[in-house]
């Protein structure tokens, strides 16, 4: 009799060697919560501060917030290319969406069966 390998499937969330930060999907999120660090990261980023960071994330914990960061300055490749992949450009590309000087988005139509 003949056995096959199972395919291997990704756990649901895998811890990382951050306290703070868990692999949801292969995405790093801020443990406990949908916050993917990415979102911190930009906020970083940007010039924002610790403070502004958990103003604009009061459910966070300062130790949550400060492991995001350090986590992104561990994982900087990898939180770029996350970044980058989803940006308003990049988004649009995939969908064959269109940005008017407005900024009004618009898709291609597709045709409706029917």
């Amino acid at each position: 009799m003949t056995t096959m390998a199972l395919p291997q499937v990704e756990p649901a969330e895998q811890r990382t060697e951050h306290p703070h930060v868990i692999r949801v999907g292969g995405v790093p999120t801020l443990d406990g919560t949908r916050l993917p660090v990415r979102l911190v990261a930009q906020m970083y980023r940007a010039g924002d501060s610790v403070d502004d960071i958990l103003h604009s994330y009061p459910h966070l914990s300062a130790a949550a917030v400060h492991d995001a960061i350090s986590y992104y300055l561990d994982h900087r490749a990898e939180l770029e290319e996350e970044i980058a992949a989803h940006r308003m450009e990049a988004a649009l590309a995939q969908t064959g969406g269109q940005m008017d000087e407005r900024g009004f988005i618009t898709f291609p139509s597709t045709p409706v069966n029917g």
